[in-house]
């Protein structure tokens, strides 16, 4: 893949990184779940956001297994239907992996808008499990969530290739 103009060259990424990462961003829904805003619907899934993230920046490692799993472990967190996290997120995984491609051709702020498709279609697989199985519809403020992870998409990026953009042994006469 042939770089833009401006675009810097990233070091790969380590596998401890990516799944410190995903415990740190499951730790953080957690802690928000807990501490921060509760139940909220509008509240933002920062788990389903570090897992687009990895799926569209490292396909082969952050796959729908991994995704899978940290589904069950937001489940039995926040005591639903075992199984409708995970399958939220095995399909945000899904949609991550199969255009990963596109998404990493537009800048950041492109990027944004695409990835809000991906997390809107999360939220609407785990209401409409909750829904299937005699839950409530938790309002329209639903609405707001998809839309707030998809406006951190550009913090998550900055924060998660930070590692990477590093130089490994810098020296003023290398360019990269």
């Amino acid at each position: 893949m042939m770089l833009r103009a401006g675009q810097q060259l990233l070091l790969p990424a380590k596998p401890v990184f990516i799944w410190g990462s995903l415990v740190a961003a499951l730790a953080l829904s957690m802690l928000g779940n807990f501490v921060l805003w509760g139940r909220a619907s509008w509240a933002p899934d920062l788990l389903a956001l570090t897992l687009v993230f990895w799926g569209v920046h490292q396909p082969r490692r952050i796959g729908m297994t991994g995704a899978f799993l940290f589904g069950l472990l937001m489940d039995v967190h926040q005591g639903s239907v075992l199984g409708q996290h995970a399958l939220a997120y095995s399909v945000l995984s899904f949609f991550a992996i199969a255009v990963h491609r596109r998404i990493l051709w537009f800048p950041v702020s492109g990027q944004t808008l695409q990835v809000l498709p991906i997390l809107a279609a999360a939220h609407v697989v785990t209401v409409a499990v909750r829904m299937m199985l005699g839950g409530q519809f938790p309002g329209w403020s639903l609405l707001m969530a998809p839309l707030i992870e998809a406006l951190l998409w550009p913090v998550a990026t900055l924060l998660l290739l930070l590692p990477q953009r590093r130089a490994p042994d810098p020296d003023a006469n290398r360019p990269i």
